[in-house]
Parts: structure tokens; C-alpha cells; sequence
């Protein structure tokens, strides 16, 4: 399968494309190391790293993110916000709905979101990992960075996996270009990272609700060497924060080192 080309890809954006400055890769560590490198070195707001194979992917909690060009399409966008850190609560929720709604809008169902960053899809035997998010901020005198992070599997992937995964061609998508995927999920992105910038989480909260894969289920908090925290999820707050309704009362779960699993689920997992 061919690299992503730049000029197909513009013509697809439309008049999105002066927002975005994309560059194809064959091969790096990461996409997001290589776009935090040259984010240091000035890149402006914009600016996409995409590559066919990563040598050293990363997942959130410091696991591996595999990639190939015939079965995932991995990229990472930086993008500049005004203000301090605390003001990006809840960016990698609001990632997850603009992933959700560009595969949607290509026809995909069953797409689902799990707190904090993983795009699922509902199957017939429950819900695998479709799509995994990173986001990693940085704060200077301009502001704050992000390098936001998206790896989507179009080709279920291969080898022994730690968690279920699905693919985009098993989501009634047919995956035919590349160039559209992409182009689909920067528009979406554009719009909901501009919503982000003026109302915060907030502005997307509904639409993240609308599709928490376990909203009103009951799930359990995992925690390393600490105890199941178990209680009926009741979606994200406008802080991006999880609300675990608990027999003690609602308790507010911020994404740190834990896990989010639905009641009974033994899975392990290479993201939470």
C-alpha cells in the first residue's frame, strides 16, 4: 500500500487543507516523538506526521502501538492552545468524538468510546478496540502544546493481542483509500478542537455521553495494588473526569494509573 500523499490528501480536505501541514513517513520511532521533536524546533499548529510503520509506537501507560500499512493508518496533529494545562481537561475524551464521528460519517456503526481514549466497536460477542489516542501536553510562554496521537486498525491486526481488537472493515465500512480516512478524521478534529479551545470539554460533553460504550452499566475502576472500585458509570463530567456512582456516593475518577473495565471483564489491555 502506497504512503499517504500530500497532495491527494489536500484535495480531499478541501478548504480544510491550509489548516493542516502534512508529512508521509515510511518508517519512525513514534508520530508522536518524531512531531514533539520538531514541535521544539518551532512546527507550527497543524502540522501532521503520518507513517506507515512505527518502530517504537507508543500507547497510553507506556504501551506498545503496532502499526502497518495495510492494516492501520497512525498519525499524530499538533495543535497550540491559549492558557495554562489545566484549561485541556477532557482533550482526549474530545479527540475520541471527533474519531467517532468522521468514521460514522464514512459509514461505520457500531462505533463506541471508553474513558479517557480509546474508540470501540460494539460486536456480537462485545466491544474491542478499534482506535487508540494518545495525547501528551506541554506547556510554554505561548501556551499549551498538544501532540495528539491516533492509531485506527482498518484490517483486524495480527499476533497475540492483550485486549480484543476490531477493525474498521468490520465496522460496515468498506476501506478503500486511506486519503478519505484521514481527511475525514482531520476535518473532524479541526471543528472539535476549535469547540474545545472556547468551551472546554464541556462543549462536547453530550456527544462523548452519547456514546460511553457502558453509560448507566456497571463497571469497576482497576488500579495498580489497589481494590475494584465498583459502580454505575454514569458518563464524564465537564471536566473529562469519570463519575463512578459508588454505595458510598459519586465518586469522581481523573484518568492517572487505572483502568476502566465492565463488571465481570478479566481483560487486560495495552490502554485504558
Amino acid at each position: 500500500m502506497a504512503l499517504i500523499d500530500p497532495v491527494l490528501l489536500k484535495a480531499r480536505l478541501g478548504f480544510l487543507a491550509g489548516r493542516f501541514d502534512v508529512d508521509a513517513l515510511d518508517e519512525c520511532d513514534s508520530t508522536n516523538s518524531e512531531l514533539m521533536r520538531r514541535a521544539e524546533h518551532g512546527a507550527p499548529a497543524g502540522t501532521v506526521i503520518v507513517t506507515d510503520r512505527q518502530s517504537a509506537g507508543r500507547g497510553r501507560r507506556g504501551r506498545n502501538w503496532l502499526s502497518a500499512p495495510e492494516s492501520s493508518l497512525t498519525f499524530s496533529l499538533l495543535w497550540r492552545f491559549s492558557g495554562p494545562l489545566g484549561r485541556l481537561s477532557g482533550l482526549s475524551l474530545a479527540v475520541g468524538v471527533a474519531v467517532a464521528k468522521a468514521l460514522e460519517g464514512l459509514g461505520a456503526q457500531g462505533v463506541c468510546l471508553k474513558w479517557p481514549n480509546d474508540v470501540l466497536l460494539q460486536t456480537g460477542e462485545g466491544h474491542a478496540k478499534l482506535a487508540g489516542i494518545l495525547v501528551e501536553l506541554a506547556g510554554d510562554r505561548r501556551g499549551t502544546q498538544a501532540i495528539i496521537g491516533i492509531g485506527i486498525n482498518l484490517a483486524p491486526p495480527d499476533g497475540d493481542l492483550a485486549q480484543p481488537a476490531a477493525a474498521l472493515s468490520q465496522a460496515g465500512h468498506s476501506v478503500a483509500d486511506r486519503h478519505v480516512i484521514l481527511a475525514a478524521v482531520l476535518s473532524e478534529l479541526a471543528g472539535v478542537l476549535e469547540t474545545f479551545a472556547l468551551e472546554g470539554f464541556a462543549g462536547l460533553k453530550a456527544d462523548w455521553q452519547q456514546r460511553n460504550a457502558w453509560q448507566d452499566l456497571p463497571v469497576q475502576i482497576l488500579g495498580e495494588g489497589a481494590a475494584p472500585l465498583v459502580g454505575r458509570c454514569l458518563g464524564a463530567d465537564e471536566d473529562g473526569a469519570l463519575l463512578l456512582e459508588t454505595a458510598a456516593g459519586i465518586e469522581r475518577i481523573f484518568s492517572g494509573d487505572v483502568s476502566l473495565r465492565p463488571v465481570g471483564s478479566t481483560l487486560g489491555g495495552r490502554s485504558a
